[in-house]
């Protein structure tokens, strides 16, 4: 019997990777380095993104990115096959994404969060259409 992970198409991992940068690099004070083997953001000093292609022959061709607490679960629970909770940064609430999974509006939107969790808040206006612009927070039910 044949593996449902054998029969899929092969990856172009660079393709991917290169759809992540072009979002990253296009907001403020973004700056990439490779780091732990894999293509890295930073917003200033911190890290907003990290791309993971098939790191340790895991079958993830995806980027990992922050996200605001109840976030990561809701889409893992949401789309199990787009989202995973990765290894080492997953329990902080980091979420991968798969990115043959996700179109680029949506992919951006993702990376624009993370950046936005992660960069200082004085530069949350140096994104167009940010003003006053906070992470999305799920409200706490009452």
């Amino acid at each position: 019997m044949t593996s449902t992970r054998s029969r899929r198409e092969p990856v172009d991992g660079e393709k991917h990777v290169e759809r992540v940068r072009q979002i990253c690099l296009a907001l403020p004070e973004t700056w990439e380095k490779i780091s732990h083997g894999e293509p890295t953001f930073f917003v200033g000093k911190r890290v907003f993104a990290m791309c993971s292609t098939n790191h340790h022959n895991d079958g993830h061709y995806a980027v990992t990115v922050p996200a605001a607490i109840g976030i990561q679960a809701a889409l893992i629970e949401a789309d199990p096959k787009k989202f995973y909770r990765p290894p080492y940064v997953g329990p902080a609430g980091w979420v991968g994404i798969e990115l043959p999974r996700v179109k680029d509006k949506e992919l951006a939107l993702h990376l624009r969060e993370a950046w936005l969790l992660i960069a200082p808040e004085k530069w949350h206006s140096l994104i167009e259409g940010s003003k006053n612009t906070k992470p999305t927070k799920l409200k706490a039910q009452k």
